[in-house]
């Protein structure tokens, strides 16, 4: 085999044409090709064992680790569906997507199960959890069977149902700009050819070691490994504490690719890097929000051999464009052209093509459109729609629809075909490289039962792109104590959902002329105050 269709064939053609190269690191541990496939085929034989079905989702709730790899890929090998979870996740979110999905299986430790004890039995769908490693005694979880990972790999080999590259590989949940988190559905098409043209355009290579500092339930972050397994090359895995780790990784492991986010990059580019990183650095690459331009500078300046892409894209369609690093000077401001075999439009509400420097939305069609959000035709329908007849490569003749993914986000094509953001339709706020939904943060406050009426939005910063604000009125009857709620906060989301203030009003808050609380107005009002002072 010397090419891949299906996910799982990356590693199964990288491991036949050199079965001996190295392609995880983790600490002191190593996993050659040939390794890791061995370990991929045992988890899908393990999997089969459990009696998982065609198109069954399997969650993996686990940190950085060659097991979440070895799992994700033996989950599409066996012809399921791997869903991987955010480890920053806490319980009710994990509960969510559970349910949501449908999970079947659950991969997790010992440690990160104790924490879902209290929600999974209200997953109703679960079956089956993997414990990952070698416990003494397994622990107990109502309406599942419990398994040593170790005990299932030792099943008889056999092979998975069938499955072909258009069938469903993984499922990403992404917060959406109203509600919980939505799933991302992922064809093998999708996943494969995305690999195929990011290692296209950052000319990847065999030789090349990447550093996968993102999370791997980040379509970027995955990314890493496809786009290293397709070329052959190494991924270096990492759960990193403070920006210095990463950097020490890079000298250490003698990196040369490093995708990162904006708040990332703001503070790797405060650090002191090494003359001679240069020698082995051949790249950096910018993903989740635009990098500011000062930021972008002095990383040239540390890294003057090192090649900056600034790239743009979103979960519903993988990547979008890229800045190819010479056009750096000439358009800091640009998110590039689209990637290869890909089609990026600018279009009007009605549907034509906008003119030259004309705002309007982005469109994207092409192999890397996703499915669809999981079990959510509304959604879906708002999002993925068919492209306008006789709009980029549809004839009028074509009597099939194309589906595209229309972005929400407004931007503009300059004479030269370049593109440049404008802004976000929606009221998404994106922190610390997360997309976080302001109403799944209030739906988390109101069920404190410490406020009366909440809104959440995002503010500009420096480092974290925005920070995430509240402003709340008292309960009913009641006050606000504003440090009770902020350590409820804590209990209940992960880190980077946190509310970096909690502002207190007399209600009732204002409202629009639709009757909804002005979270516009409110936000308007909180950033003048903040200019003020």
């Amino acid at each position: 085999m010397t090419s891949a269709v299906l996910l799982h064939q990356l590693v199964e053609s990288a491991a036949a044409r050199d079965g001996a190269r190295i392609a995880l690191t983790r600490g002191k541990e190593a996993l050659s090709y040939a390794e890791l496939f061995a370990q991929c085929a045992a988890w899908s034989s393990g999997l089969l064992e459990l009696g998982i079905a065609r198109g069954e989702r399997v969650a993996i709730y686990l940190e950085k680790r060659v097991e979440f790899v070895a799992a994700a890929f033996g989950a599409t090998a066996a012809g399921g569906v791997f869903v991987p979870l955010n480890p920053l996740l806490k319980g009710e979110q994990v509960a969510h997507i559970l349910r949501d999905c449908n999970v079947r299986v659950l991969i997790t430790s010992v440690e990160r199960l104790a924490a879902l004890q209290a929600v999974l039995p209200h997953c109703h769908d679960l079956r089956q959890v993997v414990i990952v490693g070698s416990p003494e005694a397994l622990p107990e979880v109502q309406g599942a069977s419990v398994h040593r990972w170790n005990e299932l790999a030792a099943a008889p080999a056999r092979e998975g149902h069938r499955v072909i590259d258009s069938d469903m590989a993984a499922i990403l949940y992404t917060s959406g700009s109203t509600g919980r988190p939505k799933g991302v559905v992922l064809s093998h098409r999708n996943v494969v050819t995305g690999a195929c043209s990011v290692a296209q355009y950052l000319e990847n290579n065999a030789e090349d070691t990447l550093l996968a500092a993102l999370p791997l339930s980040f379509d970027a972050g995955f990314s890493q490994l496809t786009t290293a397994f397709h070329a052959g090359a190494r991924v270096v895995l990492i759960d990193y504490l403070l920006p210095r780790d990463v950097l020490n990784a890079v000298v250490r492991e003698q990196v040369t690719g490093l995708t990162a986010v904006p708040p990332l990059w703001i503070q790797l580019a405060g650090l002191q890097w090494p003359e001679d990183v240069t020698d082995h650095l051949r790249y950096i690459a910018n993903t989740g929000g635009r990098m500011p331009g000062e930021t972008l500078k002095a990383l040239r300046a540390k890294l003057p051999r090192t090649r900056p892409f600034l790239m743009y894209g979103l979960t519903e369609a993988f990547r979008a464009t890229y800045l190819l690093p010479e056009q750096a000077d000439l358009r800091p401001d640009s998110i590039g052209k689209a990637i290869p075999n890909s089609e990026v439009l600018v279009l009007r509400e009605d549907g034509t093509e906008c003119a030259p420097n004309e705002p309007g939305e982005l469109v994207q069609r092409g192999a890397l459109v996703a499915m669809g959000y999981w079990n959510d035709p509304e959604k879906t329908a708002e999002r993925f729609r068919p492209l306008p007849a006789g709009v980029g490569g549809r004839e009028p003749g074509l009597t099939i629809p194309e589906i595209a993914v229309f972005s929400g986000d407004t931007v503009r094509r300059d004479e030269d075909g370049f593109l440049y953001f404008v802004g976000r339709r929606d009221e998404m706020i994106k922190t610390s490289g997360y997309r976080v939904s302001p109403t799944e943060v209030e739906e988390l406050l109101y069920g404190t039962g410490k406020v009366g009426e909440c809104v959440a939005f995002g503010l500009p910063h420096l480092t974290l792109g925005q920070s995430i604000c509240i402003v709340a009125t008292a309960p009913a009857g009641g006050t606000l104590d504003t440090a009770a709620l902020l350590a409820d906060c804590r209990a209940r989301m992960p880190a980077y959902m946190v509310p970096a203030r909690i502002e207190a009003r007399s209600g009732p808050l204002p409202r629009n002329p639709n009757g909804k609380i002005d979270r516009k107005q409110l936000a308007t009002e909180c950033q003048e105050k903040e200019a003020a002072q």
